[in-house]
Formats: C-alpha cells, structure tokens, sequence
C-alpha cells in the first residue's frame, strides 16, 4: 500500500485539521505508517506542533502549503504530523532527542528526521522558506538530510542503542539528602527585581513557585516567598495578563512582562489558579481575589467546548496577524475617560504603536466595559477545543484551591459537578488522554488520582478517595515499571515509540511521578511511596533544578515518614 496523499482531513485534532488541504502528503503516527517507513527503507520527517503555535503557522504558511517544498517531502520522506498535545509522549521523547543532538533548547514546530525504523538521528524546530537569521533554508535541510542518509544509512541506523541510552535518564544510588541547598540553587537565578528567572522570555515557570510556597508554608523564611510575591504582583499586573477579560499568555518576549506571545494555553491558566490561590491563603488581598475570579470565569465562559468541558488553547493570531485581538490603537481608547488612572497609555504605544495594556491601578468596571466593547467588534482567535484529561483535573483542583479563597462563590460545588462530565467520559468506560480511547498517559492518571484526593478532602465524600486508590493500582499496573522503581509516561503494554519513555522533570505542568508519589502519601500507599521516593532522589541529584514537584514531593514523604503534622502544602499551615 502507498502512501501518496494527505490523510489528515478525517482526524479528530483541530492542529492536524489545519493540515489537511497541505500539498504534503501527511500521516499521521501510526503502526502502518511506521511499517511502510521500514517496508520501503525511506527516512520520516516528524513535525510536531499544536493548534495556538505561532511559529507553527508560519512554518506551514511558508513551506507546507508550497507545492515545491512539498514535492521534495514527498519524494524523499515519510511526512508524520503529530499534535503535541495529543501525544505529550513523542513530544516529550523528540524533544529530548533534539536536546541531545544540538544541545539546545527544543520547541516548536518541532522538525525530527528519524530512520526508517523511527529512531531519531537530526533535527531542529522551525526552517526558514528561505535562507535567513543564519538559518538554511527549509528545502535545502531536506536535501542535505536526505543525501545524509543515503549515504551513511547503516551508520545511522548502528545509533540506536547508543541514542536509547543517553535518552534514558541517569541516576545514583542516593537514597535521602538535604532538599533545601537543591531549592536554593533555583533561588540563585532568579531575577530578584522583575521576577522569574533571569534574561528574556519570561515564562511563568508555576511548578517552581509551587515548591517555594511549600517550603515557606514549611520553614517561615521570607527567602522562599518573596519570588512568589513578585512573580504574582508581576503576572497580575503587567501585559501577559489579559486585565479585559481575566487569563494569562504563555509568556513574555520581554524581561519586563509587558510583551506576551499571545497564545492563551489552558495548562497555564489553571496552573495560575492553583498557585494564585494557595498565595490568597497566606496573603489575603481584594486585587488578587479579583484577578483569580476573573480568570476563573473568564476559563468557565470561555474555554468551555461543547462537551461541557474545558479545550486546549485559543490561538496567538486572528486574521493573520499576532495579538490583534487583544491590543489597541491610541485612537481607539484615548477618549475613554480617566483611563490614563489606570493603564499605561502613550499615542506612541508600547508594542509596534500598539498598547498593550499594562495596569497602574485595578480599573472600574464602566472601563472594562469600554474595552470589552472595542474588543468584541473583532474576530476572535481561534479556539482549539480539545479535551485533555490531565488538564481538566488540574482545573478541578484549582477550584478546589479557590474555594478555600472564596467560598461563597460555590466553587467546590461546581468542582464536584464539573468532575461528574469527567468521571462519565474518562471513568465510567476507560480512562485515556483525549481522543483516542487506546492512548493514555500517566499524567491523565496522576491528576485524575490528585482531583480525586482534593475532592475528598474538601468534600469528606469517601467515594472520592475509594477511586482514588481503585486508579492508583490501576496505573501501577499500567506504567510502574519494577525494575526501576519509576513510572513509565506511557503504557507498558501499549508502546509504539523506540524505546521505554521515563519522564522525571517538570514540564509544562508538573511531573507525573512527582504528582503520583504525593498521590500515594495522601492516600496511605507509604509501602509505594517508599519506593517511589528514594527512586526519584536518585535522579533529583542529578537533575536538581528540573524537579521542582519531585523536591516538593520528596520532602512531603519525609516529613510525614517522621510523623510531622504535615499536608502536599507544607508543614502546619494552619498552627499559628
């Protein structure tokens, strides 16, 4: 059977969806895909990316959607396109694989060249059309890889096993050690003026203030809050918030937090929750509340498909270009009156004679409502509505964490009735990640089992804490893997990659293994927690700074292991 058209028009994936009418002939990941690569010895063009991916669009604009670039795809490459968010396993791993052959930071698109066998051997993120900013062009890196392999086939293929074993993440045999210095090592490169870590972009790294809430929940030193006090004041107040309509971008192009690349990812937003709540607990402030409300309904209005749950992200560009949606123009807004009180308004701008609004003062609502009249006249970006299972049971548990903010908002109870769509998609049936019922990650499990804990606790509702330990054996049984003590990402029996994918680092939400390992002590598993335990302290001495939730974790297990009145928040956090 060949493969000599796009098969993309049928996938359920609103990122493949905007593929389909591409000159490439794209496939996607699959086992017959895989097998006509190694059938017909033809290398594979991997590209990953996802449906808000800016740079994503303009690498299809450019290239996929050429009919000459497109003809030498064709002709030299088995195409696979694949949504990140859809399979976070093959990103996961090609990203690493790209880390380790350029060693550099990944992104996307993500653009892996793989042997026919599918193992990686070169790569790179986004490919110029034409040659620019010292990148080759797209069609000319085709032709060098293809020529490549052509003549070092055997070569490349030998890699395989020496690819696996530098993929496959290095431990030692430290069973306990002191987690604070780890913690402190963060602390050292931080910028202690703008927040976040030092130099341009600016992300929000959430799983590092999390951890520092913990330890300063645990310690009392000031040395641990006060990156989260600013990061909030920062993220609150500066452009990557979005003060119309309440939610945060991904990040800042900039050090000041002004300029945001204005993608909107649901993994961000509740992970802002989450963590603007557990601040409210230690420091109650009106303006805060205001902007975890805000983004709260603005998640619940907007982000809500037509499932009644929550999609993936709403896209950076509308009508083809970058943030129109978002800024304005100095004529469109100077006539609202005394808006100058509150926003940082020139005729100049502060973004390409555009303003991106940056706040002097929490505006009134009349100047709100001018805004959101201006705004709502254009066409929105577009919405990738995706069902993610993880992702909807971190927002479960970022309503939890805002009830204990505001509980006359009925947040818990809306928790409860939002988790009842869950429990009847996800666990009535089988539990899986999005849309396809065979693919499921130990994520999905992971925040599944920590919704299921919060409820529990807030609730006293016992059902909740039985399928909490009812999925925690389920997963051991899917992904723990015995002889290393670790949880595989994806299934143990349903493997279609290269080789066994360990993830122990905090990514774009916090790690797997770190949230399952706090899963076991909520619920009692000390016997698995043990295990679980002294296995990721044998990475974290190697990784250190890329375990933020492990650290946490670790140091969660210690401390209850020693008896001390403790909780996943910290150390007696409510004995004052």
């Amino acid at each position: 059977m060949q493969i000599d058209k796009n098969i993309l028009s049928d996938d359920l994936s609103p990122y493949l969806k905007q593929h389909k009418d591409n000159p490439v002939h794209w496939q996607t990941w699959s086992k017959h895909t895989l097998d006509f690569a190694k059938r017909n010895k033809k290398p594979i063009l991997l590209s990953i990316g996802y449906a808000s991916c800016h740079w994503c669009h303009v690498m299809a604009h450019e290239s996929f959607e050429d009919i000459e670039t497109a003809k030498v795809m064709n002709q030299l490459f088995v195409n696979i396109k694949v949504d990140r968010e859809e399979r976070p396993d093959l990103d996961f791993i090609f990203q690493s694989s790209l880390q380790l052959f350029n060693r550099t930071s990944g992104g996307w698109p993500l653009t892996m060249f793989l042997d026919e066998n599918g193992v990686p051997f070169m790569g790179g993120t986004y490919f110029p059309k034409e040659p620019k900013h010292g990148l080759p062009s797209f069609k000319e890196v085709l032709k060098n890889i293809s020529n490549v392999y052509k003549e070092q086939r055997d070569n490349i293929i030998q890699q395989r096993d020496l690819i696996i074993k530098n993929l496959d993440p290095r431990k030692n045999s430290v069973l306990q050690q002191d987690l604070e210095p780890i913690l402190d090592l963060s602390l050292s490169n931080l910028d202690v003026s703008k927040g976040g870590y030092k130099g341009a972009p600016k992300f929000p790294t959430f799983n590092l203030y999390e951890t520092l809430i913990y330890f300063y929940n645990k310690t009392k030193d000031e040395k641990y809050f006060k990156p989260v006090d600013l990061i909030i004041e920062k993220i609150c107040s500066k452009g990557i918030y979005d003060h119309v309509e309440g939610g945060i971008s991904r990040y800042t192009v900039d050090e000041n937090w002004i300029v945001p690349h204005f993608e909107k990812m649901l993994y961000d937003n509740v992970q802002f929750i989450l963590l603007l709540s557990k601040y409210c607990k230690i420091k109650s402030n009106g303006y805060f509340k205001f902007k975890l409300e805000q983004t709260i309904e603005f998640l619940k209005k907007e982000f809500l498909n037509t499932e009644g749950l929550l999609g993936s992200a709403y896209d950076a560009d509308s009508d083809g270009e970058e943030g129109k949606y978002y800024v304005y123009s100095y004529n469109e807004i100077k006539n609202i009156k005394d808006i100058e009180k509150y926003f940082e308004i020139k005729p100049e701008g502060n973004w390409e004679n555009k303003i991106i609004l940056v706040e002097k003062d929490k505006p009134n609502n009349e100047i709100l409502k001018n805004l959101k009249d201006i705004r709502f006249k254009r066409n929105k970006p577009f919405f990738d509505d995706k069902t993610q299972l993880d992702l909807n049971c971190l927002w479960v548990s970022s309503l939890v964490a805002a009830h204990e903010i505001m509980p006359e908002k009925g947040y818990l109870k809306y928790a409860e009735t939002f988790f009842s769509k869950i429990e009847k998609k996800y666990i009535n049936d089988r539990v899986y990640h999005s849309y396809s019922k065979d693919i499921v990650f130990v994520e999905d499990y992971a925040f599944l089992i920590n919704a299921l804990n919060d409820l529990s606790d807030k609730t006293m509702n016992f059902k909740y804490k039985n399928l909490a330990q009812e999925l925690s054996n389920d997963a051991i049984k899917k992904f723990y893997l015995i002889d290393k003590n670790i949880f595989q990402k994806n299934p143990i029996n349903n493997n279609d990659v290269f080789f066994k994918p360990i993830d122990i680092g905090d990514n774009t939400i916090p790690n797997g293994n770190a949230i399952m390992l706090i899963n076991f002590i909520r619920l009692g598993m000390m016997k698995e927690a043990k295990k679980l335990s002294e296995s990721l302290n044998g990475y974290l001495n190697v990784y250190k700074s890329l375990m933020m939730t492990s650290l946490k974790a670790i140091d969660f297990y210690q401390n209850i292991k020693e008896g001390k009145n403790c909780n996943e928040q910290g150390c007696k956090i409510d004995d004052e």
